[in-house]
């Protein structure tokens, strides 16, 4: 259960939910490199039937292998039985019994914000997504709630440029942030995002999970690992959500499929963490990981409604 320990007494910032404290991924010293493995002598293969899940029906196989040692175990949930966990296909995450309630009825845009004091008011909780400029965060919203145009989509990265709400529903928020690293915006332009983006992850109560977006498609960007150290420097919950996997374009992008290029990213940023945080994998394009992401995103915001 390494990723429910304990943290610094003195965190940087508080968040209202005790969510927070039991979903942190430590920071850990930048001494030496430590790498993390799929495979281990005991291994867990994701389970497909599901009794506590009557809206979703999960796929029958994956080709992964999570050791234990490396699965997300949410609070509450005991995996010490006899009977195997039950683990989100392409993930490393197993379910608990608070994943009910999973699909999306009703998707709206609320409103867009440059600051985080304009930004909705109700305390509904809100999960972010966040990633480089040309990652997919539009397209991977609109996948998930199946609607082609909710969140504007562009060829032309740093399209979004404001804290975008949308009410999912009537009771939870996604929130598409702008980009990161997209060099041709003005310089003052960038700061800005940066400013309020960073200001929104320290000081939004309501915000049960960052959901930092990696592109699977290619080999790990030093920026995008920049980023996962400093969410967990400063003690913000965080899952990371490979997308692209659809892509497999061997002699392209360093040769390698996305399934290597996530080994490589978790091998990478097991530097900055002592655990490996909760991921997915996934594409906008045959809707991979739509199902298990709705799943994640319910098992948190029940427990994060509980207490």
């Amino acid at each position: 259960m390494a990723f429910l320990t304990h943290f610094p007494v003195s965190p940087i910032h508080h968040h209202s939910s005790s969510l927070i404290t039991r979903f942190f991924i430590s920071p850990k010293p930048k001494t030496h490199l430590i790498f993390a493995t799929l495979s281990s002598s005991s291994t867990i293969k994701p389970s497909s039937s599901l009794s506590i899940l009557q809206d979703i029906t999960l796929p029958e196989e994956t080709p992964l292998q999570i050791s234990q040692e490396k699965l997300f175990i949410p609070p509450d949930t005991d995996i010490s039985s006899e009977t195997p966990p039950r683990i989100l296909k392409g993930s490393n995450i197993v379910l608990s019994k608070y994943a009910r309630d999973a699909q999306v009825i009703s998707a709206e845009f609320v409103k867009s914000s440059v600051e985080t004091e304009a930004c909705p008011s109700d305390g509904s909780p809100e999960f972010a997504l966040v990633g480089r400029s040309n990652v997919g965060k539009s397209s991977l919203l609109n996948a998930i709630v199946r609607r082609k145009k909710l969140a504007l989509t562009s060829k032309k990265p740093g399209k979004t440029q404001c804290i975008n709400h949308f009410r999912i529903n009537d009771s939870w928020y996604l929130v598409d942030l702008p980009g990161y690293g997209y060099a041709s915006a003005p310089n003052e332009l960038r700061k800005d995002w940066n400013k309020f983006t960073k200001d929104y992850f320290l000081n939004r109560s309501t915000l049960v999970s960052v959901f930092l977006l990696i592109d699977a498609s290619i080999p790990a960007k030093k920026i995008d690992l920049e980023y996962a150290s400093w969410l967990g420097q400063n003690q913000v919950p965080m899952t990371i959500i490979f997308t692209k996997c659809d892509k497999r374009k061997k002699k392209k992008n360093g040769g390698k499929h996305p399934e290597e290029n996530v080994q490589d990213f978790q091998d990478l940023i097991s530097e900055y963490f002592e655990a490996v945080p909760p991921w997915i994998m996934t594409s906008s394009v045959t809707n991979q990981g739509r199902d298990e992401i709705l799943l994640h995103i319910s098992q948190l915001r029940n427990y994060w409604l509980k207490h």
